[in-house]
């Protein structure tokens, strides 16, 4: 098969077009040929070493939908012809938290693409229990976009407790993420705030149901108290010290701030005081279980999430894709169309 294969780490234009041997299924697993994948900035991160992969060539992707043509032994789940979309939230599948389905915290979790080969690819080879029925709403190149952005922010919006009334602030909206909590949060009736240093990308924010957007660079924690005359009940964060402090900030007394990334660097200060006679909670977020990707999949199936995409590249044309997503100027998720 043709896949885009990582046989270095010196950023993306380490992505080379190979044919490598076509992955069999095994125990428990299914083959997806695979229509769409979608591009994150796991892939970035990746071509970076930034983890680097535990072996060469690897495959990064970890978005995709397609249909099923293969099955391995013990599945009874899927059949061949079926048309899925991937969760590439992998776990064991056997462990205690496993069977209780917190699988984050699995000894043995891994990310399609970035610690098993992922998508980017004419087949993938995932465990049967990481496919689900391809949402019949939406089209494919959306089934293939959605799957690590909006697991993400559906498990952070969880985590963080969000409430219908509540206020929702977005930092640095237009990224993947960072969209898809926008458009979950105001499907769980938040009222939603974003910021972004892009004027453009807070437009487009507005214009998908956003009550107002801040500049990124700027004061928003003031900004926002200036607009509603309060704080915000809970706030999204990805961007790390250039935010930070901002964000914090941005929070009423008794608010959580869930963070699943930092963009901007590994290392923030924080006011300990300001901590605890606010009573705020700080909360860290990986990924998703199946649980939350099964009901984000379930609120873009019935039509409340749409899955914004940016733009769509021909598998061939990987290397603009991969460009595209690295100037930071795409507003949602950058896809590719395989066949």
């Amino acid at each position: 098969m043709r896949a885009w294969v990582l046989n270095e780490t010196n950023g993306p234009e380490s992505f080379t077009l190979q044919d490598v041997p076509t992955p069999d299924p095994g125990i428990g697993e299914v083959r997806v040929k695979l229509e769409v994948s979608a591009l994150n900035h796991l892939d970035l991160w990746v071509s970076r070493g930034m983890p680097a992969p535990h072996e060469f060539p690897h495959i990064a992707g970890a978005d995709g939908t397609g249909v099923v043509e293969a099955i391995g032994v013990d599945v009874a789940s899927v059949a061949l012809g079926d048309a899925v979309t991937i969760n590439p939230s992998v776990s064991c599948g056997k462990c205690s938290v496993c069977l209780t389905g917190d699988t984050p915290y699995c000894k043995s979790y891994g990310i399609l693409g970035e610690h098993s080969n992922g998508t980017l690819a004419e087949y993938a080879v995932v465990p049967a229990r990481n496919v689900v029925p391809r949402p019949e709403g939406i089209t494919a190149v959306e089934a293939g976009s959605y799957g690590l952005a909006y697991g993400t922010a559906m498990r952070m919006l969880r985590r963080s407790n969000l409430r219908a009334g509540d206020v929702l602030l977005v930092v640095g909206v237009g990224g993947g993420v960072s969209s898809a909590a926008q458009l979950i949060g105001q499907a769980m009736g938040a009222d939603v705030y974003v910021t972004s240093r892009s004027p453009d990308k807070i437009a487009a924010a507005l214009e998908m149901g956003a009550s107002g957007g801040f500049d990124s660079s700027g004061e928003f924690a003031k900004d926002l108290k200036t607009t509603i005359g309060r704080a915000a009940d809970v706030v999204i964060e990805n961007v790390g010290p250039a935010t930070w402090g901002q964000s914090i900030r941005s929070l009423q007394s008794g608010g959580r701030l869930a963070i699943c990334g930092s963009t901007s660097g590994p290392k923030v200060e924080l006011s300990v005081p300001y901590l605890f006679f606010k009573q705020l909670e700080i909360i860290g977020s990986t990924m998703f279980d199946h649980s939350e990707f099964e009901r984000v999949t379930r609120l873009i199936d019935g039509g409340a999430v749409p899955v914004v995409v940016d733009s769509v590249y021909p598998f061939e044309d990987l290397p603009d894709a991969i460009a595209r997503l690295d100037s930071g100027l795409q507003r949602g998720k950058v896809a590719i169309q395989h066949g």
